[in-house]
């Protein structure tokens, strides 16, 4: 399948640093992080969205894809730290700090993040001049930030052991977990050429989607198997941390990630799409992450 997360590996793989010399220890640990496997779901997204409205790829959406990934490891990665959510498994592999050591997957991360730009800015030599490159780059640049994702990390390991409002927790879900596929979705139609309203529906069908993912994942956390999910259950009880699913109860959740699910799907279905397959493979992968196990 086009948008299978094997296929999306085989493009996003070689944008990888080769493993040679003085900082090879810090890019093994990096690309041991990157291909640990997973669902492969920003750069499959990003690329679904391009299909929708590109009548052919290049470097430039590989090189974005590649770059959102790196961005989303780094983040597991610091994630998993013994500061922060102090895990062992991830992937069902042990994860960076307990396979490399704390010192270096904190530069594993910082590598991670910092090599997505300097991939990501080769789309500039690409496509000189284009204004939508320039679109892009802007939103790689803020989502993961402090008014994205490191925000909404930011009030999760404040409010730790604590209650939280309901505007807390959209906050932090919103920003944590919604901003890096609001910016995987955004990027691919900027990059497709979609126009300016599209854009704006698709950063809205982004923010249900990943308020859908992330209360799925508190489920997960709560009646998921280990064994399929690669990495430990219970996570956010040992951390004492307050999710939708501890907070309104299991069925309200599963009720939440439907609705929000289905939300997405009505809006996606509204796209004015230049090309139909990309927007039924996006549809159904909104429909298909409802009832994910992993």
């Amino acid at each position: 399948m086009k948008y299978s997360a094997e296929n999306i590996e085989n493009i996003i793989y070689r944008y990888l640093p080769e493993e040679e010399g003085y900082p090879v220890s810090c890019i093994r640990a990096m690309n041991y992080a990157y291909k640990a496997g997973g669902k492969r779901l920003r750069p499959m997204m990003m690329r679904m969205c391009y299909d929708m409205y590109a009548d052919e790829a290049d470097g430039v959406i590989e090189r974005f894809m590649a770059a959102i990934e790196m961005i989303h490891t780094y983040s597991l990665i610091h994630d998993d730290l013994p500061a922060l959510d102090n895990d062992d498994l991830r992937r069902g592999r042990p994860t960076v700090h307990k396979a490399f050591g704390e010192d270096m997957a904190i530069l594993a991360g910082d590598g991670l993040l910092n090599y997505a730009f300097e991939t990501a800015a080769g789309a500039f030599a690409i496509r000189p001049g284009d204004v939508s490159v320039e679109n892009a780059f802007a939103v790689l640049a803020a989502k993961p930030g402090i008014y994205g994702m490191i925000g909404g990390q930011t009030l999760d390991v404040e409010k730790t052991g604590e209650s939280l409002s309901s505007d807390e927790l959209v906050y932090i879900y919103e920003n944590k977990t919604a901003a890096l596929i609001e910016a995987a979705m955004m990027i691919g139609a900027y990059l497709g050429g979609a126009a300016a309203e599209d854009i704006e529906r698709i950063q809205k069908i982004a923010v249900c989607v990943g308020m859908a993912f992330q209360v799925q994942d508190d489920i997960l956390d709560i009646e998921g198997e280990q064994e399929v999910l690669g990495k430990p259950v219970c996570s956010d009880e040992k951390n004492d941390k307050y999710t939708y699913a501890t907070i309104y109860g299991l069925d309200k959740a599963k009720e939440y990630v439907e609705t929000k699910s289905m939300e997405a799907y009505e809006l996606i279905k509204a796209l004015d799409a230049k090309h139909d397959e990309a927007k039924q493979a996006l549809m159904e992968l909104t429909v298909k992450l409802i009832h994910r196990n992993r």
